[in-house]
């Protein structure tokens, strides 16, 4: 998540979308104003300032419009460019289990990535409450339910989609490739019939506002 009043953009990280990549790009041409949040490095050196700060929910790399309210005056919020990035879900469940399963932070999908195998990770119960409820609308949607305009760059045409944010800012970015999760090249190969229309479901409204497909 990063906020920068001073050059009107907020971006909102939604997980595994390559938000850690477009953070560092725009964490490079930071201003001294702006609020970094999350554990790329400018934002680590920055994190003391976020003590200062009032704010409606939790205050961490993935924070959601609804989180952040109260930072900032309502009005002027309201004139920001919202930014997020998406991906391809079936693309997304994938980087994600394998992702978990180098990880050692207490989280409920940790042990169940290490364990399980990739199907039964998804079918499990908590995997289907997190991408059912939580789609890419989430993290750009304020305390009253209702969704902000936003910019939203899609992972596969990455270099299309940022120029609309590249003109509002005034310069074009370098986006490095970070945060890989450890996985077999391409997707499609881990699914079946039956996991590749259970995420079909699970992030249906993604699929169908994007155009995704398997």
């Amino acid at each position: 998540m990063i906020i920068s009043p001073g050059r009107g953009y907020i971006f909102a990280h939604a997980p595994k979308t390559g938000g850690t990549s477009l953070a560092l790009a725009l964490e490079a041409r930071a201003m001294k104003d702006d609020i970094l949040i999350g554990d790329t490095p400018k934002a680590r050196r920055r994190r003391g300032r976020l003590k200062g700060l009032t704010a409606r929910g939790r205050l961490w790399k993935h924070s959601t419009l609804a989180d952040i309210e109260g930072i900032l005056p309502p009005e002027e919020m309201a004139r920001m460019m919202v930014v997020t990035l998406v991906r391809n879900p079936w693309d997304r469940m994938a980087s994600y289990y394998h992702w978990l399963r180098d990880q050692t932070f207490d989280h409920p999908a940790v042990p169940l990535a290490k364990t399980l195998a990739f199907g039964d990770f998804l079918r499990h119960p908590v995997t289907r409450r997190s991408f059912a409820g939580e789609g890419f609308a989430h993290y750009v949607t304020g305390s009253d339910g209702a969704e902000r305009p936003a910019l939203f760059l899609r992972l596969e045409h990455l270099g299309r989609d940022l120029a609309t944010f590249e003109a509002h800012l005034g310069f074009a970015l370098a986006v490095p490739h970070a945060n890989p999760s450890r996985r077999p090249a391409g997707y499609r190969s881990l699914y079946d019939t039956e996991t590749r229309n259970l995420v079909g479901e699970l992030c249906a409204r993604d699929i169908a506002r994007f155009g995704y497909g398997f």
